[in-house]
């Protein structure tokens, strides 16, 4: 996932403890694993700022790790609002559904996509689509260290979704290297704090 430009736009920061402020505070906490401080800070924006809710994938991801399923599925049917082409928000909203429910709900209940180019994305979400297997999502990423990475997070994330856990823990151990940190962005962060929860028993 990406930042959006909009959301900048969307958040003042005109005053102190301003939506952007505390947006900032919010991200900070979670690189810190920081879970229930960003939620709270992520829930502040939405209140004060609105119109930037639909835009807010980052606290759809700060719900799942503070198992609030309920809202960050609604966090992600809100976001495919205004971002109806990433794969990753529906494999989120697929996570969330899974534990609050069922794998086999969760893949009922799968988003549609529009077209999102970016390798292996669509095989990301044939994946938890039930149609490939975590090999095939591999040989699609190839020798990109982007599609490396995101093939390798989120094999991970279904991994542990459908009871994998073993696998799981292998492959974000993979996704969390240090390597990737420049291909991942944000979600490299992600994969670093989803193995230091793990490993700690959260």
């Amino acid at each position: 996932m990406k930042f959006l430009p909009l959301l900048c736009v969307l958040l003042p920061a005109f005053a102190q403890d301003s939506p952007r402020q505390i947006m900032d505070r919010a991200v900070d906490d979670f690189a810190h694993a920081r879970i229930a401080e960003s939620v709270r800070g992520f829930d502040r924006v939405a209140q004060l700022a609105p119109q930037s809710a639909p835009h807010l994938w980052q606290r759809g991801i700060a719900l799942y790790y503070a198992g609030r399923y309920q809202d960050c599925r609604a966090q992600f049917e809100s976001h495919r609002t205004v971002n109806p082409n990433d794969v990753e928000n529906a494999a989120w909203h697929f996570l969330c559904v899974a534990r609050a429910e069922s794998p086999a709900r969760a893949r009922s209940a799968l988003l549609p996509v529009g077209p999102d180019a970016r390798r292996p994305m669509r095989e990301v979400l044939d994946l938890f689509a039930g149609k490939l297997t975590p090999a095939q999502v591999l040989r699609a990423a190839g020798d990109s260290p982007e599609a490396l990475f995101y093939a390798h997070l989120y094999i991970a994330l279904y991994a542990e979704a459908t009871g994998d856990t073993k696998s799981a823990l292998s492959a974000i151990r993979l996704a969390a290297d240090p390597k990737f940190e420049p291909a991942g962005g944000y979600m490299h962060m992600v994969a670093r704090v989803h193995l230091r929860l793990r490993e700690s028993g959260k």
